[in-house]
């Protein structure tokens, strides 16, 4: 980032645009997070709840997915201690500041270890709290310049970092990493943007119901060569056995393919999709999320009960994560396709 004395450069909004608008919505969550962060950072509390709300608003999600580690949860803490905290801050977990100040002078420390600029900013950052607390506020605001110009090249500058040491948050609440007038909320309204085109397209991708369900099932299975293959729909009773053991509420896209068929057999570049009575969890998924529920044989799909996405996690190909499983059939079935077809295209 550049000095933040002068505007971040586009490509720094263009990029977390992007995210908001292409990536997976845990991810997505993660870039809200460090956004709002940021904003607050500089000062600008009315921008950043905005942006919370409005994630709120569109998400039904709680702020508490907006903290993706333990020192942005302590930033949070030392920003929020000194003002009216905004309603949303409720569903963060309350902490012991004193224990946090002792925590991240830890952190700082382990920081100095490393060699570069994070031993860099972890220094002007400890030059900056000891001036703040000697009382000496404009030379901390002086150090608080310094960290942002070492800052200036880093993709995602550490402001969590800065913020976790109680008088610096104070300091930064008040202005003192200085953006242009308007900056904050350039940046804002443009990931409000995108999260509402983002969400526009969530709303108005139609559901299938249940006859074009058995119509997608009956066409993979018909350019499978293996018609009328299909395993008998769940019950509605073994649905609910399934949620109960796994403690889990299913997806309403991945009940729909289940009242449909019952799993799926496998093909020869397509896993065997496992009967509701197989569905196992997993307590963290490859990529990180919690409490998952395994789809298939090989365990290569991994369904996120909280938003019904798919994680494909394919030892050739990498992993991909498809919008819900209908998304990952219809896949297949273009995959298919084109192989009856091969001039035609995805």
């Amino acid at each position: 980032m550049d000095s933040l004395t002068t505007p971040p450069p586009e490509d720094f909004v263009e990029a977390a645009v992007r995210t908001v608008l292409t990536a997976a919505d845990d991810v997505v969550d993660v870039e809200i997070g460090r956004a709002a962060l940021l904003v607050f950072c500089v000062g600008a509390a009315d921008q950043g709840d905005r942006l919370v709300r409005y994630w709120q608003r569109t998400t039904g999600g709680s702020a508490s997915r907006l903290v993706s580690h333990p020192v942005a949860a302590r930033a949070w803490a030392m920003l929020l201690s000194g003002r009216n905290a905004p309603d949303w801050a409720g569903d963060l977990t309350p902490l012991d500041l004193a224990a946090e100040e002792n925590a991240h002078r830890a952190h700082l420390a382990r920081l100095r270890e490393k060699r570069g600029v994070d031993a860099v900013l972890a220094e002007l950052v400890e030059r900056a709290w000891a001036l703040a607390d000697a009382g000496e506020l404009d030379a901390a605001r002086a150090a608080i310049d310094s960290w942002a110009e070492h800052a200036r090249d880093l993709p995602r500058p550490d402001v969590a970092t800065l913020a976790g040491a109680r008088p610096l948050a104070r300091l930064l609440a008040a202005g003192a990493l200085a953006v242009p007038d308007g900056w904050a909320a350039h940046y804002v309204d443009a990931l409000v943007a995108a999260l509402g085109t983002r969400h526009r397209a969530a709303a108005t991708h139609p559901t299938r119901d249940s006859g074009s369900w058995r119509e997608l099932i009956d066409e993979i299975l018909w350019l499978r060569g293996t018609p009328d293959t299909a395993p008998p729909p769940a019950s509605a009773e073994e649905i609910a056995a399934a949620e109960a053991r796994l403690g889990r509420i299913l997806p309403e896209s991945y009940r729909r393919f289940l009242t449909t068929c019952d799993g799926l057999p496998a093909d020869v570049v397509f896993p065997r999709l496992r009967g509701v009575a197989e569905l196992t969890t997993l307590v963290v998924a490859p990529d990180g999320t919690p409490g998952a529920v395994v789809i298939s044989d090989p365990g290569a799909l991994v369904l996120r009960t909280g938003t019904g996405e798919v994680l494909d996690d394919d030892p050739v190909f990498g992993r991909s994560v498809h919008r819900d499983v209908e998304a990952l059939l219809e896949q297949h079935r273009d995959l298919l396709l084109a192989a009856e077809e091969p001039d035609r295209p995805l």
